[in-house]
């Protein structure tokens, strides 16, 4: 008859008895692991900070990288609106440059029609021709006005030799000295540029 002091009895699977061995020695740390009573050792307690900082890293390698985009596509935007203003810019001049060029070359005409007008003899002043006339003229002077373009005429203003050109000084006890005292030929702006200037006379 067996000892029970001297070896453990266990049941197997099938239900036999199967002496277990108490004096061999029991590995407890895994148990002790699994069971959450025995603190992770140094390479498992290192291993959240070390992928904590690799993720801190790599944020702010990507915000770096996001943040010269932002300024690349910002730096491109302000090109693209500074080269928008420049080519409109230059097509406007364009265009006031060509209207320019058209109404100059009309102006002798419409002097040709301010001459008649002034010039028509008082018993037609009411003719249906005359009437006529003068309707044309205003067309023009409407046309004119539409396309920016308009008059210089400088009367009692200071004389600017920039827009005005003197034809003579004259004594005036009207008009102060160096002021226009009258416009022989009106000139004629297109926007900021001077088409023609107007032929004064200046106060001496």
């Amino acid at each position: 008859m067996c000892s029970v002091t001297d070896q453990n009895v266990r049941k197997t699977e099938d239900g036999a008895n199967s002496p277990v061995d108490s004096t061999a020695p029991v590995d407890t740390t895994a148990q002790e692991e699994a069971n959450g009573t025995l603190p992770p050792s140094a390479e498992s307690a290192e291993a959240p900070e070390q992928e904590q900082t690799v993720t801190l890293e790599a944020y702010s390698a990507l915000q770096s990288k996001a943040d010269e985009y932002m300024e690349g596509w910002q730096r491109a935007r302000a090109e693209f609106a500074n080269y928008k203003k420049r080519v409109d810019r230059e097509l406007k001049d364009s265009h006031q440059l060509a209207t320019g060029e058209v109404f100059k070359d009309m102006l002798p005409i419409v002097d040709d029609f301010e001459r008649a007008m002034a010039n028509v003899p008082e018993d037609l002043q009411d003719h249906p021709f005359v009437s006529g006339v003068a309707m044309i003229q205003r067309k023009l002077g409407k046309l004119l006005e539409d396309n920016n373009v308009t008059v210089i005429d400088p009367v009692g203003e200071p004389f600017d030799p920039n827009i005005h050109e003197a034809m003579a000084m004259d004594e005036s006890d009207e008009v102060e000295s160096g002021h226009v005292i009258t416009t022989v030929q009106k000139g004629y702006n297109c926007g900021d540029r001077v088409l023609r200037a107007a032929i004064v006379r200046v106060a001496r």
